[in-house]
């Protein structure tokens, strides 16, 4: 079997990446990592692995039902587990934030969280991404090595991962009935 190989990752909470990889959530929230061409909103990678950290997951920037599934570590792990990566499915600009709440069972985040998307640089717009997430069919393990560390979205691995026989985590007809919601929503 001919291997399929990523070497891009972006950073994450580990949270997030778990309700992505298992089909309860498929957004994230962006203000970096967006490049604009033909005015068209873009991230800097189309395809990328999912890289879990965990110093920075704070419980009270998600839902109290998700807090006890945050994994607490006082510093980032030596080795990390690669479980799985995501494609872009489709790329919304948020209108307001009353349009976003009207989401709020598509994610894991808490008001605090959202205040602090919508506060951070607030000339620049917020963009909601949705992403088609797939898991490993043989989850990888990697060396957090300084490269690695920082912050910074994005990571360019040494050494690519793996994905041939991925799995989709939410199915397809799932996936776009969120694209379908979020544009209704978005356009009203």
């Amino acid at each position: 079997m001919k291997q399929d190989l990523i070497s891009t990752a972006l950073k994450e909470w580990d949270l997030l990446i778990t309700a992505l990889l298992e089909g309860r959530q498929a957004i994230l929230l962006r203000k970096g990592g967006i490049l604009e061409s033909e005015n068209q909103f873009e991230l800097e990678h189309e395809r990328f692995l999912f890289y879990p950290t965990f110093v920075h997951q704070d419980p009270k920037m998600v839902k109290p039902q998700f807090c006890d599934a945050i994994r607490r570590e006082a510093a980032e792990p030596e080795m990390l587990t690669i479980r799985g990566y995501g494609e872009v499915a489709k790329i919304f600009e948020v209108p307001s934030r009353p349009k976003l709440e009207m989401q709020d069972d598509l994610h894991v985040w808490d008001a605090p969280l959202l205040d602090m998307r919508f506060a951070y640089r607030p000339e620049k717009p917020l963009y909601l991404v949705v992403i088609r997430a797939f898991v490993l069919e043989k989850a990888a393990t990697i060396r957090n090595t300084l490269a690695y560390a920082g912050c910074k979205s994005w990571v360019p691995l040494v050494e690519g991962v793996d994905v041939s026989g991925a799995k989709l985590a939410m199915p397809e007809d799932g996936l776009q009935g969120i694209v379908e919601r979020i544009t209704d929503a978005f356009q009203a």
